[in-house]
């Protein structure tokens, strides 16, 4: 059971991280969340807590070992929990996980059907199914701190520009809740911008590499 890895970030790409230790490179599947971040420590050392499963190939004639990896355990143990959601396999799972575990937590704990909407690969029905079947057991995810929009304090912070990119952005075909999710990414990525044609810039950045 492989349940840490530490090493040398050398690529992100199509929700995987390479990883190298000492003369192995490890691939990794990580959460949408994640690639955003991960994408910006290309090239320093990095540790992912992980999970090895074996993935079924050929309608399940045979099977292939598989990594996945988060920032953290509780992030690990929420995707576990999440998991266990009839019709929620990891790597529908991964993809689903576009926000932070703790926003996403929250949504459940709340019954926030629009939000969980908002995910890919989630309509209202396996909204209503993770409700349902986590509603009572998310608790200890759940961040309140991550409920009052995906720009949070930063975003608060900094109300007039920051308000002002996101309406950019929205005018660009982007949702409310990913708009918001790029800003606040951007915002921590480099706190000295304080222009909204620079937040764009750098969402947009993001948007790229993710």
């Amino acid at each position: 059971m492989i349940s840490r890895i530490e090493g040398e970030l050398i690529e992100v790409e199509d929700g995987r991280a390479h990883v190298r230790c000492g003369g192995l490179v490890y691939e990794v599947m990580i959460p949408a969340a994640d690639r955003s971040r991960l994408s910006m420590s290309v090239g320093g050392s990095v540790t992912l807590h992980t999970l090895h499963i074996m993935e079924g190939i050929g309608q399940g004639t045979s099977f292939r070992p598989r990594l996945i990896g988060f920032g953290s355990q509780s992030d690990r143990a929420f995707f576990e929990l999440f998991t266990t959601v009839k019709g929620i396999g990891s790597r529908k799972a991964l993809r689903v996980l576009e926000l932070p575990v703790g926003r996403i937590a929250l949504a459940v704990a709340d019954g926030d059907v629009a939000l969980l909407k908002s995910l890919p690969e989630v309509g209202k029905r396996t909204a209503e199914t993770i409700i349902i079947e986590l509603k009572d057991k998310v608790a200890p995810f759940a961040d309140p701190g991550s409920g009052t929009g995906a720009g949070g304090e930063a975003v608060e912070a900094i109300a007039d520009f920051a308000q002002e990119a996101i309406a950019v952005l929205l005018q660009l075909g982007e949702p409310r809740i990913r708009a918001e999710e790029l800003v606040d990414r951007a915002t921590r990525a480099d706190p000295e911008i304080d222009t909204a044609d620079g937040l764009v810039t750098a969402a947009l950045r993001l948007k790229q590499v993710s």
